[in-house]
This record gives C-alpha cells, sequence and structure tokens, in this order.
C-alpha cells in the first residue's frame, strides 16, 4: 500500500487511499478481515509496506498496527521509498518472506467463498469477467492449472481476472525469483512486476491454481468507489451486520437503509440514504444525500447529493448534486 492514490485525488491527498472508508471501514481493514475469513486458520504476521513517512505517518502505522493485533498477528511495518514496481514493493518486506503468505494490493475489496488449495504451490485470486481484454487474465491447462499470465488479450484467452491477491505454499520461492528479477534488471512497464517472479516460478514447474471470488470491487477512483460503498452496503445488510449508531441525534430526519452511520452524527430535516456512509460527527441539515460517502467531523447543509464523496472536516452548503471534494475544504 505504498502508492499515493492520485486517481483517488482529492481525498488521498490527505488521507492513503487504502485508509479511506468505505461502508464505515477502512479498505485495507475490510480486505484484511476478508482474505482472514477465506484462510480459515490463524495468521503469525501481517506485513504491510508502506511509503513515504512523511504522507504514511505515525497514525497510518499505528492503525495498521492496531488491525494486525486484533487479528491475533505481529504487524510488521516496511517502506517501499521509491515507487519501482510490485515485485521491488514485495522485496521491500524481504524479512517477511518465509513460509506460506498471502500477498494483496489494499485498494481492492473482495466478496470470497472458497477453499484454498494449500497443495497447490500458488493459488492466484480471480474473478469471472464480462470484458477479459481489458484485464490481466491466467491461461489454464486441461488440468486447471495456470500455466500462463496474458495482459489485456486481444484474442480470448479466458474470462478468470487476476485480481491483485495471491496465495504461496512457500513465499520463499518467490523472494528467490523476484532477487534474481532485481538482480538482471528485468524490468516491464518501467518497473519491477511480481509478475515476472511468478513466471519464473511457473517455468520451474511450480503448481498454480485459481482461487475465483464472487465480487472483486475497486476502489481506484471517486465514481468506482462510491460504487463499491453502494456494494458493499448492501452486502453488509443481507449479513444482518448493524450500520446505524445508536449514538446519533436526529430531528425529522428519515433514514431509508441500508447506511451506514458513525457515532455522534447528527441529522436535522434530512433524509438519508440508500446507500449512504456517514462517518462519525458529522452534521447535516436539511439536506437529501443517497448513494454518497461523507467522511467525518463534516457540516452539510442545503444538498441533495448523489454519487458524491466528501472528505474529512468539509463544509459543503450548495445546490451541487454530484460533487467530489476532498478534507478541510469549503464549498458554501
Amino acid at each position: 500500500m505504498a502508492g499515493r492514490g492520485s486517481r483517488l485525488r482529492p481525498h488521498s491527498l490527505t488521507v492513503p487511499k487504502p485508509l479511506i472508508p468505505v461502508a464505515g471501514k477502512p479498505i485495507v481493514h475490510r480486505l484484511v478481515a476478508d482474505i482472514a475469513g477465506v484462510l480459515n486458520q490463524d495468521i503469525d504476521e501481517i506485513a504491510f509496506i508502506l511509503g513515504d513517512p512523511a504522507f504514511f505517518g505515525d497514525d497510518v502505522v499505528e492503525s495498521l498496527k492496531a488491525l494486525a493485533t486484533e487479528l491475533g498477528a505481529k504487524p510488521s511495518i516496511y517502506r517501499q521509498l521509491d515507487p519501482k514496481g510490485t515485485g521491488h514493493a514485495i522485496m521491500c518486506a524481504e524479512p517477511s518472506l518465509s513460509g506460506p503468505a498471502v500477498i494483496a494490493y489494499a485498494d481492492t475489496l473482495i466478496r470470497a467463498d472458497f477453499d484454498l488449495d494449500k497443495e497447490a504451490d500458488a493459488v492466484i485470486w480471480t474473478k469471472k469477467v464480462e470484458n477479459p481484454s481489458a484485464y490481466g487474465v491466467v491461461n489454464l491447462n486441461d488440468k486447471e492449472e495456470i500455466v500462463e499470465l496474458v495482459e489485456k488479450p486481444e484474442t480470448f484467452v479466458s474470462d478468470q481476472a487476476v485480481i491483485g491477491i495471491y496465495y504461496f505454499k512457500d513465499v520463499s520461492v518467490l523472494k528467490k525469483e523476484l532477487q534474481y528479477v532485481l538482480d538482471n534488471n528485468i524490468i516491464n512497464g518501467g518497473e519491477y512486476q511480481i509478475n515476472d517472479g511468478i513466471k519464473r516460478m511457473m517455468a520451474d514447474g511450480k503448481v498454480f491454481k485459481t482461487g475465483t471470488v464472487s465480487e472483486w470491487m475497486d476502489c481506484g477512483n471517486k465514481e468506482v468507489t462510491v460504487e463499491t460503498n453502494r456494494r458493499m452496503l448492501g452486502f453488509l445488510a443481507e449479513a444482518n451486520e448493524p450500520l446505524v449508531s445508536e449514538k446519533i441525534v436526529t430531528e425529522n430526519a428519515e433514514i431509508i437503509p441500508p447506511c451506514f452511520i458513525g457515532e455522534g452524527v447528527v441529522i436535522k430535516n434530512s433524509v438519508i440514504g440508500p446507500f449512504a456512509s456517514i462517518g462519525k460527527g458529522t452534521v447535516i441539515e436539511d439536506s437529501t444525500i443517497k448513494n454518497s460517502i461523507i467522511q467525518t467531523q463534516s457540516i452539510i447543509k442545503n444538498a441533495i447529493l448523489d454519487n458524491a464523496m466528501i472528505g474529512n472536516h468539509a463544509h459543503f452548503d450548495g445546490k451541487f448534486t454530484n460533487v467530489s471534494i476532498g478534507d478541510y475544504s469549503q464549498l458554501k
């Protein structure tokens, strides 16, 4: 999670993208918990690869350490100070690369219920897609083993897209191959890629299988993050998870589920929902808000919002509908 999340600006200017909340919980917190659920076994360590300490500061580190501790795991923090690609990022965590491991990019959310094939040397998590030419996909042999990774194929290879989550029975094997990639300056797209290490493992006869998720939700930009919030609220509502805090104040307010509403929220003369997430301490007056994400400690007045995303400590008072304003912004 070392990137700056430029496609999600202005929301990622002050908060790292993986810590932006979706349905009331930071993206990376949801991702780690979902992966833990699929593994269905104890996790010894969770290692986070962060970028520049000036951006990924002490507050970020402490939140991630708490996340690992909640899952009974040892937290480890590493830094990728020079953005040289996914393969290079993984090698920044070299001391932790031993034994069985999952590697995941922290800007995506999943819903998955499959048995991880722990007999395979590795598992690449995939999602069946309608337009495989827009993705990197896996090529399978007649044994349903992955024999090739193909980026945005012009002719049909398969409809199983790589989502950026991998399981390795012994991740030290990947470490050895990525070290070779670094030592021999094997670069694709100007960077050192995890795929080049994986391809070397395949060439050495390692068995790769697929683990196919039922849902794959992107959080790359404002539009898809709002859509992911909508879908996640639907899933949580189906599971009967509590989404509205008991510690809110309402006055002439209507809440149309599903919605997430954090503690300390004040809602007056307003309609909230469906598919709205409102962060703790936010005040909403004389407004209608649906299908939107409002973060913490903001003030929203006289608004009709749909497909909107508003940051922390923002002040919005106006007639715009589809808006995207970052932390500490004012639009009156």
